[in-house]
């Protein structure tokens, strides 16, 4: 009787009634980070691995090109374009760093392409 009282006339709240709120307390919530990951692209194969790490959303690809350039560049050239093209349609950038280095990033990464420093 006093519950009914405290609580307006209802009593015995079920999880299944729409008044029942269940509070999950030990779940946290996860933050997206961004990961900087290498990855060595010795195969046109490989390609595939990085683009499904790079349609996460989350990662910047840094490829190194070289095993594939010293063993067959027509690889390489339909690795680099396969590449390009999905950065592209992810809205993200791409760019070569020195002459065997490629980076892959999301949208909301640009990379600078201006002069280059002496050092």
């Amino acid at each position: 009787m006093v519950f009914k009282k405290l609580f307006g006339g209802k009593s015995g709240t079920t999880p299944e009634s729409p008044d029942y709120i269940e509070i999950d307390v030990g779940r946290e919530e996860k933050k997206n980070k961004i990961v900087v990951r290498p990855f060595v692209l010795k195969s046109f194969d490989d390609v595939n691995k990085i683009l499904e790490i790079l349609r996460e959303g989350y990662t910047i690809a840094l490829i190194d090109i070289k095993p594939l350039k010293q063993k067959d560049l027509v690889e390489l050239k339909r690795a680099v374009s396969k590449l390009k093209k999905t950065v592209e349609a992810l809205e993200g950038n791409l760019a070569g760093f020195g002459e065997n280095v490629i980076v892959a990033t999301p949208t909301f990464v640009d990379i600078y392409r201006g002069e280059k420093l002496q050092v």
